[in-house]
């Protein structure tokens, strides 16, 4: 399999002030030029992608949204829609983190409707999966990964993954300073590439899948080596300038 071109997505959840956001995008377009092959994202609280916008504009800084809502538009309160997210130059939608499946109550059907949204409006989606520690202490991370993908898979087919993105994220390993070893890592990274390569093998050869459970600048370097890690989505570190940086010089 052709190696695909690593992402490296930066969620900032919530945090940032004005002042802050501004002097990490400034840090961040200062050292962006070393980054040889990755593709660099960040994914700004909503109130501030139109800041965010503004300040990469020009530079090789992709921008990304947090959430999007299953809705185009209507009487949905405090909802931000794909379009909305258009209008701010947005070219990803984080959907499905741990902390909006667990945290927020979010189904697999409504992850998938956001999916679907998100795509509808020209978004490519990064669908976040990943199981819980007691989970994986069941022996069940497959069938809980499995069970993510197949509610977007199901309702509006494989190749719907094509212009997408997937990101493994143990809940476990989530701002815990706990990571998959990267062989546990990659041992679901090749589950999930197989699973969809049971439907299509095309498209899962050229699925790129992120992992997403406190990768940082120390363990970057080792979990983006093995062969089916195509990224990550990054926590904590990227709200260092120099540690996001670090990260996305070791994916190329």
């Amino acid at each position: 399999m052709a190696a695909l071109k690593k992402l490296i997505a930066g969620n900032w959840k919530m945090n940032g002030t004005l002042e802050s956001v501004r002097e990490l995008v400034a840090g961040l377009k200062a050292g962006v030029g070393e980054v040889n092959a990755a593709e660099v994202v960040v994914c700004a609280p909503s109130i501030y992608l139109s800041e965010v916008s503004s300040l990469v504009e020009g530079s090789a800084i992709k921008l990304g949204s947090q959430d999007v809502s299953n809705a185009a538009s209507g009487a949905y309160t405090g909802e931000i829609s794909g379009a909305m997210l258009n209008d701010f130059g947005t070219q990803y939608a984080i959907v499905g983190h741990s902390e909006r499946r667990h945290g927020r109550g979010e189904s697999d059907e409504l992850v998938a409707e956001k999916f679907k949204a998100a795509q509808d409006a020209g978004l490519i989606p990064i669908l976040c999966i990943g199981e819980l520690l007691e989970e994986r202490e069941e022996g069940v991370t497959e069938q809980v990964c499995a069970r993510q993908m197949d509610a977007v898979i199901n309702a509006y087919g494989v190749e719907s993954l094509k212009n997408s993105v997937v990101a493994y994220e143990p809940v476990w390993a989530i701002g815990t300073g706990k990571t998959a070893s990267p062989e546990q890592a990659q041992e679901v990274h090749a589950f999930v590439r197989a699973h969809v390569a049971k439907q299509d093998a095309g498209v899962a050869a050229g699925l790129r899948i992120q992992y997403g459970g406190s990768m940082n600048a120390g363990n970057a370097a080792e979990l983006l080596a093995q062969e089916d890690i195509d990224g990550g989505l990054i926590g904590g570190a990227s709200l260092k300038a120099d540690d996001f940086l670090t990260i996305c010089r070791a994916g190329g």
